[in-house]
């Protein structure tokens, strides 16, 4: 993952991440998928400026709180039907973002039990914010 720190507005920041943060939820765009729930692992790293993760008292409201990361996956994989891990990717990297210690995020999903012949099938996205945002 340290590629992403050649980008240069991320070069001030440190990375929090959640992985391998296992979900059972409706998924999918075929009739079977439809009848139940698929596994889906979610792996996210959050890019925050150092100045705004740095503590300087040892306490928690100084940092992004990981119970963030994962009450907001939860929130979101507890809604309805979602068609497309592309569209549950991109729902969960636009929650991420709206934190205001967040500059950016990079979100991933794998259903890991669809194909007998492979570990997983999935996909990655990754999102800045805007120079001017918080």
């Amino acid at each position: 993952m340290s590629h992403f720190f050649a980008h240069p507005a991320l070069q001030d920041c440190r990375r929090l991440f959640l992985r391998n943060y296992e979900a059972w939820i409706n998924i999918g765009v075929h009739d079977f998928e439809k009848r139940g729930e698929q596994r889906v692992v979610i792996n996210v790293d959050l890019f925050i400026p150092l100045e705004a993760s740095t503590p300087r008292q040892d306490e928690l409201h100084e940092v992004v709180d990981y119970d963030f990361i994962r009450r907001t996956i939860g929130e979101r994989v507890g809604k309805s039907h979602v068609h497309l891990q592309e569209t549950l990717c991109d729902d969960i990297l636009a929650l991420m973002l709206t934190h205001p210690k967040v500059r950016a995020a990079r979100v991933s999903t794998e259903k890991p039990d669809v194909y007998p012949d492979c570990d997983a099938v999935g996909v990655e996205v990754f999102g800045i914010k805007p120079a001017s945002a918080p």
